[in-house]
C-alpha cells in the first residue's frame, strides 16, 4: 500500500483506496502512540465519514506491521505526472517518479548506507520500497564478496583427542582427571567465523524473512552459501559494538551500515513498541536539507553545513545558533540559507512563512556579521507572485527561493538553482 504524506489510513469498510484491517489499523494506532513524545510519524484524527484514521506526516518510508502489511509513505512532491508513450500507456507512475526523488534524497544522506547506490539502476523504482532497500543491500554484499571476506585469528578452546596449541593445565587437571587420553587445549583458528560476518549473515536470515521478491530471496540464499561455514549474532547490539573498522576492515564499511539498519531499525529516526515488524522512517526536513546542501557543494560554492560557530547569548555562550547553510562567497560576503519542507500558499496569511523562521533568521543575520542575505528555501508547489524579498535593515535582506524537485534533467535543476543563488549574490555587490 502506498501513501503520500498528508494521505490517511482508514479501517471503515469501504471501496477506497487505503483501507487496511481493523488489527492492522489498531496495530499501527499503539505504535504512533509510543512514540507520540518523540516524533509524530502517523497522525490520529478524524474524518468525517470514515471515523478514526491514521494520516501521514512529514516521515517517509516504510513500517511493515506483523501481520506483513506493507505501507510506503512517499513525498508529496508537486507537478509530477505519469510519463505515457505515444499509444498514451504509462511507462512511469507518479508514485515510481516519487519515489525515484526519494532516492535521490537518500543518496545524499551523511553517514548512511545509500551513498553508493548507482542512480543508473532506477528500474528498480517499479518495486516496493523495503525490497528496493534490500536490493540495494544485496548489491553492496555482492561487491564486497567479490574482493573477499575477512577471517581471523578465534582463540578457541576445547577438549581434543590430540595436543593442538597450548595445554590449560588447571582445566586439563579438572576436566580429564579420568579421561587421560584427552588434552584440555587453547588454541588461534584463523577462520570467517568473526563478528562482521555473524552480523551480516544475520542480516540475511532476517531478510530473507522479511522480503517477498523471488529475485532478492534467491540472491539471499546465494549469499548465505558463502556464509554457511559462519555463525548467527545472538547479541546484536554488543556485537556491533565489538566491530572495529579499521583500514583492514574499509570494504565492510557500507555493508554494515546496511546491517545496523535493518536489524537496529533506528538508524534514522529511532521508535519504540513491538507493535510493527519493521520500520525505516525518515524525517523529509532532514532529507530536503540534505539534498538543497549537496546541490550547493556540488556547484563548487564554498558551504558549511549545520554551522555551530555562533551563539545567540554570548555571556553566558548559550543557545547554539545552527543554520542549515552557510555559503562562504568571498573574504567580506557571506550567504544563510535555512531549509523548509512546507508549502506555501497566497492564500496563508504571509503566504505560509512562519514567524518563528523570520525570528530566527534575523538572529542568524545579525550575529553572523559578514552576512549581507538571507535565504528561506521552500519545495516548488507553485509560484508565490509577492513578498518573495523581505528587508530587515539597509543591508541585510531576506530571499524566499523555491526548490524544484520534478526536474527530469537533474543537470538543468542544478543550473536553475544555481542561477537563483548567483542573482542574489549579484543583487548584494
Amino acid at each position: 500500500m502506498i501513501l503520500k504524506e498528508y494521505q490517511f489510513l482508514q479501517c471503515k469498510s469501504s471501496s477506497e483506496d487505503h483501507y487496511i484491517e481493523g488489527t492492522t489499523f489498531n496495530a499501527l494506532e499503539r505504535f504512533v502512540l509510543d512514540n507520540e513524545k518523540t516524533a509524530q510519524y502517523l497522525k490520529i484524527t478524524i474524518k468525517r465519514g470514515y471515523g478514526k484514521v491514521l494520516q501521514a506526516q512529514n516521515y517517509v518510508g516504510v513500517i511493515q506491521t506483523k501481520d506483513g502489511t506493507t505501507i510506503e509513505i512517499l513525498p508529496k512532491i508537486s507537478n509530477l505526472k505519469d510519463d505515457k508513450d505515444q499509444n498514451n500507456r504509462i511507462i512511469k507512475t507518479k508514485e515510481e517518479k516519487s519515489k525515484e526523488i526519494l532516492l535521490r534524497m537518500l543518496k545524499t544522506l551523511k553517514n548512511s548506507p545509500f551513498k553508493n547506490f548507482n542512480m543508473a539502476h532506477l528500474k528498480k523504482c517499479k518495486m516496493p520500497l523495503l525490497e528496493i532497500f534490500i536490493s540495494m543491500f544485496l548489491d553492496e554484499l555482492s561487491h564486497l564478496l567479490k574482493r573477499g571476506i575477512k577471517s581471523d585469528y578465534i582463540l578457541k578452546e576445547e577438549n581434543l583427542r590430540f595436543l593442538k596449541g597450548k595445554l590449560k593445565i588447571g582445566e586439563q587437571i579438572k576436566k580429564n582427571f579420568i579421561h587421560k587420553e584427552r588434552f584440555f587445549v587453547e588454541y588461534d583458528e584463523f577462520i570467517s567465523d568473526r563478528v562482521e560476518n555473524r552480523l551480516i549473515k544475520t542480516t540475511l536470515r532476517y531478510l530473507y524473512k522479511k522480503s517477498r521478491s523471488n529475485r532478492n530471496q534467491q540472491r539471499i540464499r546465494e549469499f548465505l552459501f558463502v556464509f554457511d561455514d559462519v555463525g548467527v549474532s545472538h547479541h546484536i547490539k554488543t556485537d556491533f559494538a565489538k566491530v572495529k573498522l579499521n583500514r583492514q576492515m574499509k570494504d565492510y564499511e557500507q555493508v554494515l551500515l546496511w546491517c545496523k539498519t535493518f536489524l537496529l531499525g533506528n538508524s534514522f529516526s529511532p521508535y519504540k513498541g513491538d507493535d510493527v515488524a519493521f520500520a525505516l522512517l525518515f524525517d523529509m526536513n532532514l532529507l530536503f536539507e540534505s539534498y538543497v546542501g549537496d546541490y550547493l557543494k556540488r556547484s563548487g560554492l564554498d558551504v558549511s553545513l549545520q554551522d555551530r560557530g555562533k551563539y545567540l547569548v554570548e555571556d553566558p555562550k548559550t543557545f547554539t545558533l545552527k543554520p542549515d547553510i552557510v555559503i562562504n562567497k568571498d573574504k567580506e560576503d557571506m550567504i544563510i540559507a535555512d531549509t523548509k519542507w512546507k508549502i506555501l500558499s497566497e492564500e496563508k496569511t504571509n503566504n505560509g512563512i512562519s514567524q518563528a523562521d523570520m525570528y530566527q533568521l534575523y538572529a542568524y543575520g545579525t550575529k553572523y556579521e559578514k552576512c549581507k542575505k538571507l535565504f528561506l528555501i521552500y519545495p516548488k508547489d507553485k509560484d508565490i507572485k509577492n513578498n518573495n524579498c523581505y528587508k530587515f535593515k539597509n543591508e541585510l535582506n531576506l530571499q524566499i527561493l523555491f526548490f524544484d524537485l520534478s526536474y527530469k534533467d537533474h543537470c538543468e535543476f542544478y543550473k536553475n538553482f544555481e542561477n537563483l543563488t548567483q542573482r542574489c549574490h549579484d543583487e548584494t555587490a
